[in-house]
This record gives C-alpha cells, structure tokens and sequence, in this order.
C-alpha cells in the first residue's frame, strides 16, 4: 500500500517526460513572439499510448527567461509554446486518453525576468516585492545591479526565492490552485527539492490535498536520506538517483552487485532497509544526464536495463526520444539532450518497452512487492518481487555467454511474461546471452 496506507494513482503507473521548449523546438531565448507549438504533444498521444506510459511529466511549461527554470510568470505558459488555452486544450487530450499530467513546480528560484524581481530592480528599497528574495542594497551582482541577491548554488540568472515569506508562499500556492483548476494537472515534480524549505513542503503537501484527491508530489533530489522528504506529511515520492547511477554503472563495470546493494539498501528484507514500501521514481536517463544510449558501453544492454528499471521497486519514468535509443551526451549542452524530434520512431526497443510498461502496470508483486535477492554474480542478476497475491522474479543475463542458473524457484512453472511463455524449472533454466525474463511463478 501507498504512503499513509492507501493506493495511490502514480504507485502503479509509468510515466513519460516531456520537456517541452526542446521537444517543441522553441528558441532557447525568449523571443516573444506568440506560437502554438505545445500542439505537438497531441501528434504523439497515440505513440505514448502505444509505449503504455499512463503519467506524462512536463518540464517547465511556464513563461521564462530562457531554459524554464528561470520562471517570469507561473500563471502564463510560455509564449513560445502557446498560451494557457493552448496548453488546457493539450490537457485535456492527454485526460481523454488516459494520461495524468504532472507538472514541474520550480519554487526554489525566479528567473531575473520575474515581475516581482523586476520591480525590486527599479524600485530598490521602496519595493513591496523586496522581502520576495534575500537581497543586500549595499552590495552588487555580477550583472552590475547595484545591489546583491542569493542565486541558486551562485548562478544569478536564478533568483532564490524567499520560502519562509508569507507573500510568497500565498502567491505560489494560487498559481498551483490555478493549475488545479484551469489545467486539471494531477501532480507536481518539485525542482532541486532537496533545497526546499521544510516547512513550506509541509504546508505545500497539505495544501494540495485539501485541493485535490490524490494529487501527486515527487521531488528532485540527489543523494542524502530520501526520507526527510518523502513522508506522509511531506512528498509521496523522490527522484532515485542512488539507483540511477548504479543501473548504468552495472552494466558498465559488468557488476551486477552495485546495482543489487543500492536496491537491498532501499528496499531489503531487514527492517533497517529506508525505503521499503515507498515509491521512488525510477529512470535510466532524463533531461539533465547523458542519455543511455550515450552513456552504456554495449548496446546490447539497452533492453536489459530498462527490464531492470522496470521490475525494481519504484514508478518507472521513460524519458523522450530513449525509448527507440536516441543518442546525446551531457558535455554537448542541455539543448543536445532535450532535442526536437520530428515524429517518434516506433523500433524493438520501444515494442519492448511497451511489453515491459504492460507487465509492470498489471502485475501486484511488481507493483506492490518485497525485494529479495535470488541470484548474483557480476554479469547475471535473479530477484523477486512478492505480495500475498503474487511472486514475481525477474532474471537477466548481462553477458555475451550463455548461463546455467542454479537456484530454488520454489515452484515447478512459470509464465514467461515478456515472450508470454511457459518456463519449466525442472529441466534447469539456462539465460540466453543479453536477455531478460520475467516470471510469474505459479503459485503452490
């Protein structure tokens, strides 16, 4: 069960990201000039469908600078992807197919185009906005403003945010009650949230509930212990950057015990393990990291660590353009990994994909299960997800060579759930070179 001991939608979904200014081919800066552009997200309903993502996270969607972090006005989406009536219209097609809408929440900072920021630069003391930010009139930036102000981790095109301001925290949460209710968006992705003021998460969470049931809240967060966020008074989920860097990392190094020790850590039978019963989003790539077909020395490894970002504890995220192996490294810049694609490409990868999103959605002990490690070695790995109602065990073999697993199944059968075939354990199981299987195992 959910956290606080419900289900909640987003616990057995498989979201899709989209950032948008990249995906619609919007120039990076902010020309001004008015276009529809977010439309495009409609061509590609029926693709998402087809690859089983039921979420669709956007990234920053609102007026600003340049990349969207750097926010103007959080009532008005962009100019260059459209107005707000474009991206209602967007809304309510992705609702009509069956996809929730999560949205990016980025509150910890504004861009310098922001109106509030704007007034303080003209208006300096005399400013009702002052008290917004954390400024000091008697020092300067590195724009020459007469006047210093917090940046977030030192970039001034990044204003920070005064969370503990009463002003501000009434302004945010009526541009997310706006959101609610003109957009009928059903989460929100906090920006850099391990930087967010407790406090106001605090009050941020209650304030969502009381606005709409089940509306998701999944922060950004790096590294640290996840549960000082994520927690029933605070965000359902967090991003798993812990097991984002050892999915790669594993098939890399060939060693699938990095991978099995972040995942026993987490989500392990003992009682100390952090995170058992929570939801972590999962990913293999995303927005601000080298995608994976960039970063994974073999290709052949490509199916096997989405079977594995999907059969491990967590919502798995598929981020755009990857799920057919699109290639681009972080070293080439932002706008290299948030590419314009003209159509989506329907190839192996994506009909594998789709099979694994199908699997991953209709199966309890994927969805719900406990974590045990089976089997381990550097280039094979067997674990099982189980409730009462259903056992699970996913098997992958990372190496060129066939590989004779030993090991108790505890039944005599299982359905293959990705060939849809039946397995026999009694006459050995041997794993094909670079393959994954997942079994549901008969019950006895």
């Amino acid at each position: 069960m959910g956290n606080g001991g419900y289900t909640m939608w987003a616990e057995t979904s498989v979201f899709y990201q989209i950032y948008p200014l990249g995906f619609c081919g919007a120039p990076f800066e902010n020309d001004g000039v008015p276009k529809n552009r977010i439309a495009k997200v409609d061509d590609w309903i029926p693709h998402i469908q087809k690859l089983g993502a039921n979420a669709i996270y956007f990234s920053p969607v609102f007026e600003s600078d340049t990349h969207g972090y750097n926010t103007r006005d959080y009532k008005k989406i962009d100019v260059r992807l459209g107005t707000n009536e474009d991206f209602k219209a967007v809304c309510d097609h992705l609702h009509d197919a069956g996809i929730k809408v999560v949205l990016d929440g980025v509150f910890n900072h504004v861009g310098r185009g922001f109106f509030g920021f704007q007034d303080v630069l003209k208006n300096r003391e005399n400013s009702p906005y002052k008290d917004w930010f954390f400024i000091h009139f008697d020092g300067n930036s590195n724009y020459n403003d007469g006047l210093w102000y917090e940046g977030w981790e030192g970039n001034f095109d990044l204003v920070k945010l005064n969370l503990r301001n009463e002003e501000v925290v009434s302004y945010l949460f009526s541009c997310i009650e706006y959101w609610i209710s003109y957009f009928d968006i059903d989460g929100l992705r906090l920006d850099v949230a391990y930087c967010l003021d407790h406090d106001f998460l605090r009050r941020l969470r209650a304030f969502c509930d009381s606005k709409k049931q089940d509306f998701f809240l999944v922060g950004e967060t790096l590294h640290g212990d996840y549960n000082q966020i994520m927690n029933d008074a605070m965000l359902h989920s967090v991003t798993n950057y812990e097991c984002y860097k050892g999915l790669y990392s594993s098939f890399n190094c060939m060693n699938m015990f990095e991978i099995n020790h972040s995942l026993l850590r987490q989500f392990g039978p003992e009682d100390w393990t952090l995170y058992k019963g929570k939801h972590l989003l999962s990913f293999v790539d995303n927005h601000d990291v080298t995608r994976v077909a960039s970063i994974l020395n073999n290709e052949k490894h490509l199916p096997l660590i989405y079977a594995l970002m999907f059969c491990m504890p967590g919502i798995p995220c598929v981020y755009y353009g990857s799920e057919w192996g699109a290639k681009a490294r972080k070293e080439d810049g932002d706008p290299a990994l948030r590419a314009c694609f003209d159509a989506p490409v329907e190839n192996e990868l994506t009909t594998y994909i789709s099979r694994l999103a199908a699997i991953k959605k209709a199966s309890d002990a994927l969805n719900y299960g406990n974590f045990r490690s089976v089997l381990l070695t550097n280039k094979q790995c067997i674990f099982e997800r189980k409730t009462g109602s259903e056992r699970v065990l996913l098997a992958l073999n990372a190496d060129e060579a066939p590989f004779d697993a030993h090991f108790d199944a505890g039944c005599g059968r299982a359905e293959e759930l990705i060939s849809q075939t039946t397995h026999d354990f009694g006459g050995g199981t041997t794993l094909a070179p670079y393959t994954a299987y997942i079994w549901k195992m008969e019950t006895v």
